[in-house]
């Protein structure tokens, strides 16, 4: 079930209405319900998958409690934990990806393997449930939070309905502590949810699913649509991504406020980031934060050396990569980023003696902005490879930046032709520019649907209003629109 269906808009209602008219006592059940009825829309039979991650890290949870002070007993279960949890999603997501790279490496030395193909149906949000089941595992272990004795509760936990397929990936020393007790209906909470809702599906609507006819339209035949226009495209597809994912988040976190529970923010203006390393703190934070707390730092972080913390940082970037998807564009992907925050740490002392020598001002606005652009192209140019169906795709589309040259385009109405009329392009530019606006109120600790809520009544029900009948209008939707899934419900 899709945030931008039909369905959706006809459950959501009625799950917050039952939620807050049933007592208080059976309200976690209710949800549950709901969270797996939800998830089963896409396929009832992957319920069973999601129902074993919970069994396994449920039972994970009592038995590190029930081991006390028997560290070796402890990290022995954690690692069962894992070992089933990541078997399980190594079989639905990267079988057939590990199956194919061995038969190409053995080809590479000329021995011959024959490589069956499973028609394995990739299970949406596992690998966000998965994470988020193992954290709970972690946490425990590390005496951060309490086994959880009710299972229901803590099978709430790993599905609520919300975030489940996308994130945010909540942490159980938030949402799990959130879901044992159960808040109040507040008129404030339903407000701020709403409109947090609002600003999601303008995101996706208007924006994401806008950008993305042009997007897939050259990037679905590159060779015809060469040059500047696969430019264009790279710098929209980076709009694009950030619209449909952060859309998808603040959709979730909407929808959870509704019902009295705060989720954490999941983007903070990424791309008003003055370096690589400041972008990957504000995107995906939940993802970032996670392989920080879970992998980075078990790997030894920083303590162990420059050169062992520029490798904790590669393998963790790479394993990013890996988890995005069962390709070797994904990991050229993460690999690459990962380059981007090593060269960085190391060019440091570089870029200090230029500002000292040239007598820069680091905090002038011209500076900012140059350090804002820098990194938003580096970063851009990094989604190539996120976006091409292959590495050498990706080579073929960058060498195509690079050797065909037809600047004309941007002013004699080419771009028109690639699925946006002059329109609707326009429009997409405008709303571009929306956006660019909140996220600089963001940055500046400015938040819009605070100071919408401190208006007049009057002014807010216009307000919103204006805002629903602004998506209603100049969202991709209608009869001969399938609504279109987000982008990270392939992950």
């Amino acid at each position: 079930m899709l945030f931008n269906s039909l369905d959706f808009l006809i459950f959501f209602p009625v799950v917050v209405l039952a939620y807050f008219v049933l007592p208080v006592k059976i309200r976690q059940y209710w949800l549950l319900a709901a969270s797996y009825y939800f998830y089963m829309c896409w396929n009832a039979r992957y319920a069973l998958l999601i129902l074993t991650s919970t069994v396994i890290t449920y039972l994970s949870g009592l038995l590190i409690e029930r081991a006390g002070n028997q560290t070796a007993r402890k990290k022995w279960i954690v690692a069962g934990s894992f070992l089933l949890n990541l078997g399980i999603l190594f079989i639905f997501k990267y079988l057939n990806f590990a199956l194919g790279l061995l038969a190409r490496v053995l080809g590479a030395a000329h021995i011959t393997l024959q490589v069956p193909v499973f028609d394995i149906l990739l299970p949406v949000g596992i690998s966000f449930y998965t994470f988020q089941a193992l954290s709970y595992t972690m946490d425990v272990y590390r005496g951060e939070i309490y086994a959880e004795k009710n299972f229901f509760r803590y099978a709430l936990f790993v599905s609520f309905f919300p975030q489940l397929v996308a994130g945010p990936i909540e942490r159980s020393k938030n949402l799990l502590k959130q879901l044992a007790v159960p808040g109040k209906f507040r008129f404030e909470s339903l407000r701020e949810g709403f409109l947090l809702m609002l600003w999601g599906y303008f995101l996706k609507l208007v924006l994401a699913d806008r950008i993305a006819v042009y997007v897939d339209t050259v990037y679905g035949d590159y060779s015809s649509w060469p040059g500047v226009y696969l430019i264009v495209a790279t710098m929209l597809f980076a709009v694009q991504i950030y619209c449909d994912f952060a859309g998808y988040s603040t959709i979730a976190m909407g929808a959870a406020r509704i019902l009295g529970i705060e989720l954490m923010e999941n983007f903070d203006a990424p791309y008003l980031s003055l370096t690589v390393a400041e972008f990957w703190r504000r995107w995906h934070i939940s993802l970032t934060s996670w392989f920080k707390d879970y992998l980075y730092i078990p790997l030894g972080g920083s303590r162990r050396g420059t050169a062992r913390k520029y490798l904790n940082k590669m393998i963790v970037f790479l394993v990013s990569g890996l988890w995005h998807g069962a390709q070797l564009s994904f990991v050229a992907w993460g690999g690459l980023n990962g380059l981007y925050q090593i060269a960085g740490e190391i060019l440091q002392p570089l870029r200090d003696s230029l500002v000292r020598i040239l007598h820069l001002n680091r905090d002038s606005i011209g500076h900012r902005l140059a350090a804002m652009t820098g990194t938003f192209l580096l970063v851009d140019f990094s989604w190539i490879f996120f976006r091409a169906s292959s590495i050498r795709e990706a080579f073929a589309m960058i060498r195509s930046m690079i050797t065909v040259r037809n600047p004309w385009v941007l002013f004699d109405g080419s771009l028109y032709q690639c699925g946006l009329d002059d329109r609707n392009f326009r429009l997409m530019l405008v709303c571009v520019l929306v956006l660019l606006f909140a996220d600089c109120c963001k940055r500046k600790g400015i938040r819009i649907r605070e100071v919408i809520m401190r208006q007049d009544y009057w002014f807010r029900w216009v307000f919103t209003a204006a805002a629903v009948s602004a998506i209603l209008l100049f969202g991709i939707w209608g009869p001969n629109y399938d609504a279109a899934n987000f982008i990270y419900f392939q992950f």
